[in-house]
């Protein structure tokens, strides 16, 4: 090899290095992390109360609650291991976007926990609907209440207090706070409050039979609660869904793209658009642009730079006769 091709070898591998960038689109969310450990701990204790309470006093309503807070004590879990994963593999190589879809797996599959666990509270309580018993009501009302109180303690915790505005400066009109929800932090909150719901309809279902003698309140607190929780289990499974399935060609960020590259300071055409989401409220895209001879593909990354939620760009360029 020449001394030329040792010269342009040598400056290629500089302009590559220098070209170079991390792949760790999601900055983590440290906080709602100790918040989700803390949650995690605290609810693992108040189950085993409610389960043995329920148990012993012989409430539906109060054991149903112990057996949904035992799923929300693993998805709690999942959310903490999903966060600790994330932030632990966030400069592997082997993940080309980063690790945040880790969070999104764990937040879609704490859905489907809470789907199973509604079904089983359903079941139990259609079951003792047709097969009353006997309930300790006043013994079972302060668990109930002891769980709401640590239901809500722990939705305090894992609420979201993301900044809806964060990183939007250069539009107003375009409104992107839907995707800087943290999925992670909101599956993990969903189970809070949806327990603190079933504590609600117990109270409410003791309350009824101690003072009215309607014991029938119990197991129909079970099914309104299962069907509660089915509702916002489905919600969140659409939102992490789509997420993974990278639906994400409706979203305000592909006209905004369009919008860049059409009407910038070149006559272009994108034939080709895929944009998928890499982060909270980040997103990548890949785009083949029809356009003048001569124009290369810098002058749409300058084009779409004003816009910081798309961290990750690759154009195709290919020039009209």
């Amino acid at each position: 090899m020449g001394v030329y091709e040792k010269v342009a070898t040598m400056n290629l591998e500089a302009l590559a290095q220098s070209r170079q960038h991390s792949h760790a689109f999601s900055e983590g969310n440290p906080m709602a992390e100790k918040n989700t450990r803390r949650a995690m701990v605290l609810t693992v204790v108040m189950m085993v109360v409610e389960i043995a309470g329920g148990w012993w006093f012989n409430s539906m309503a109060v054991l149903a609650d112990g057996w949904h807070m035992s799923s929300h004590a693993l998805a709690l879990g999942l959310a903490a291991f999903a966060y600790a994963c994330a932030r632990r593999y966030r400069d592997d190589p082997r993940f080309a976007f980063g690790t945040w879809k880790i969070e999104i797996l764990a937040g879609y599959t704490s859905a489907i926990l809470l789907l199973g666990v509604a079904t089983i509270m359903a079941f139990e309580s259609i079951v003792r609907m047709f097969k009353p018993s006997p309930i300790h009501y006043q013994q079972a009302i302060v668990i109930a209440v002891v769980g709401l109180a640590v239901n809500l303690l722990c939705a305090w915790w894992l609420r979201d207090q993301h900044d809806h505005h964060h990183g939007h400066g250069h539009d107003p009109h375009h409104d992107h706070s839907h995707h800087h929800h943290d999925l992670n932090q909101r599956s993990a909150y969903l189970h809070v409050l949806a327990d603190a719901a079933t504590s609600v309809l117990a109270i409410i279902a003791l309350l009824g039979g101690l003072y009215f003698n309607a014991s029938w309140l119990d197991p129909l607190m079970g099914i309104v609660g299962a069907v509660l929780v089915s509702v916002w289990a489905w919600g969140l499974i659409r939102q992490t869904g789509r997420v993974l399935l990278d639906a994400e060609m409706d979203a305000p960020v592909v006209a905004e793209i369009r919008e860049a590259v059409e009407q910038g300071e070149v006559p272009a055409r994108i034939s080709d658009l895929h944009v998928w989401q890499v982060g909270r409220g980040r997103f990548s895209c890949s785009m083949e642009v029809v356009t003048a001879p001569g124009v290369d593909a810098e002058v749409f990354h300058r084009a779409l730079s004003i816009h910081e939620e798309i961290v990750h760009v690759t154009v195709e360029v290919h020039n009209a006769v």
